[in-house]
């Protein structure tokens, strides 16, 4: 009985990486299909591969990627900066005023993603915002900027709150403090919240859909997705490939940035020695 309990978390550990990451193996392994109806009529093919660069739908295919990441990095970037910022401001603030701001900033986060893109639609009617980039731009930082604030929030709890006085008293003032002290500081939790904003800009879809425009003609790869599968032509057999391609890009960003993470600290243990 004793052991079935000690193995019972590693079951329980091995069925949640089943349901997981199952889905996304058939991605991959239906990505060699050449097909969207789940078979193998010519076997193991690159068709599907081939189809991203030959179709002729392989326009709007780029067109919308390239909307997708310039979206995301834009985004992103602009989130990272004001939530870092902002992550500070809070972090000074008296501990009631910082616990009911930082409520107020779960809210988009907790929030139906179908009430923030209607909300966002009626702000930008409301005060006559330009449709197409702007929109979406506004959009997609406002829903990134709470997940950057709360990547950021726990590396300031654990920082010593004795540095920032420090440095003013070694003759720094705030800003060159602030640039100098805090934030090298916290850059893990900036990093991550970073990438944490670009992945969520990437995969957003509702809120796309909703404030990008009916007559923008502007399309990322979730939008242009959704209007596929809607058109004669159906689900394209690209799509596996393309979905493919995107999950190793992820998962190689992942594996090479762990890995440098690994050789830091374990750098930083072999020179502390």
């Amino acid at each position: 009985m004793v052991k079935f309990k000690s193995i019972l978390p590693k079951i329980f550990l091995i069925l949640v990486l089943i349901v997981l990451y199952t889905p996304i193996i058939f991605v991959i392994v239906y990505s060699f299909s050449g097909t969207t109806n789940f078979t193998f009529p010519r076997g193991f093919t690159l068709e599907g591969y081939s189809a991203i660069f030959t179709s002729g739908s392989r326009g709007k295919l780029f067109d919308s990627l390239k909307n997708t990441i310039i979206l995301a990095l834009v985004s992103s970037v602009i989130s990272t900066i004001i939530g870092s910022i902002s992550a500070v401001g809070i972090y000074y603030m008296k501990p009631k005023v910082r616990l009911m701001v930082e409520n107020v900033n779960q809210l988009p986060i907790i929030n139906s993603e179908i009430v923030m893109a209607v909300s966002l639609m009626l702000f930008f009617v409301t005060f006559k915002f330009p449709p197409g980039w702007t929109r979406l731009i506004i959009a997609h930082v406002t829903f990134c900027t709470p997940y950057v604030i709360l990547s950021v929030m726990p590396r300031l709890m654990q920082m010593d709150p004795n540095v920032y006085e420090a440095a003013l008293d070694l003759g720094a003032n705030p800003i060159k403090a602030l640039f100098k002290v805090i934030i090298p500081m916290v850059m893990p939790g900036i990093i991550s919240g970073a990438a944490m904003a670009f992945t969520i800009s990437l995969d957003d879809f509702i809120i796309t859909q909703i404030n990008k425009g009916a007559t923008t003609g502007i399309d990322t790869l979730s939008t242009y997705l959704y209007s596929s599968t809607k058109s004669a032509s159906g689900f394209a057999a690209y799509w596996y490939p393309v979905f493919s391609i995107i999950i190793l890009i992820v998962v190689t960003i992942v594996l090479v940035g762990n890995y440098v993470k690994f050789r830091r600290e374990k750098t930083k243990k072999s020179g502390g020695k």
